[in-house]
């Protein structure tokens, strides 16, 4: 398997486990949050989407777009949960084809823009983007069971 391959069944196995959890909710709970100061679910979902795109940006496009209030009027302006979850699918369809059309050379060479992942590998951007779900999944899963639910085993 070469490194695009195990980079891209990484990042498929973060978007299906993300989905996976998300199945916990449903439309009607969109828009809520458990305090007005923090993201509604709707807006927990398409911040993750974001930063998959921040990510992709940041390592294989211009560089690291340092507007975070900017990223985070963006993801609050999504009210519906449909909506922010077509733009998971649309991040990290979008991701899956950079990084699996990218070649291993391409990869392993550094990320041009040093103020985020200093010298690191554009491949590493894969890690940021499963981690970064990751704490998103687990802040959902709270969000879930402030709403009553028992949260959807991802892993099953």
């Amino acid at each position: 398997m070469s490194y695009a391959e195990r980079l891209t069944a990484d990042l498929s196995m973060s978007m299906h486990l993300f989905k996976k959890t998300l199945e916990t909710f449903t439309e009607d709970d969109s828009g809520f949050g458990p305090n007005p100061d923090v993201f509604t679910v709707a807006g927990h979902v398409a911040h993750a989407a974001g930063t998959v795109d921040w990510f992709v940006d940041g390592a294989f496009g211009d560089g690291w777009n340092m507007d975070f209030e900017g990223h985070l009027e963006e993801a609050r302006a999504v009210t519906s949960l449909a909506e922010a979850i077509a733009w998971v699918d649309r991040a990290y369809g979008r991701a899956i084809e950079v990084i699996g059309s990218a070649s291993d050379e391409d990869l392993r060479a550094p990320i041009g823009d040093p103020r985020i992942m200093e010298g690191q590998p554009r491949g590493a951007v894969v890690n940021g983007i499963t981690d970064h779900t990751a704490h998103h999944r687990g802040a959902l899963t709270v969000y879930a069971r402030l709403l009553g639910k028992v949260p959807v085993m991802p892993y099953a």
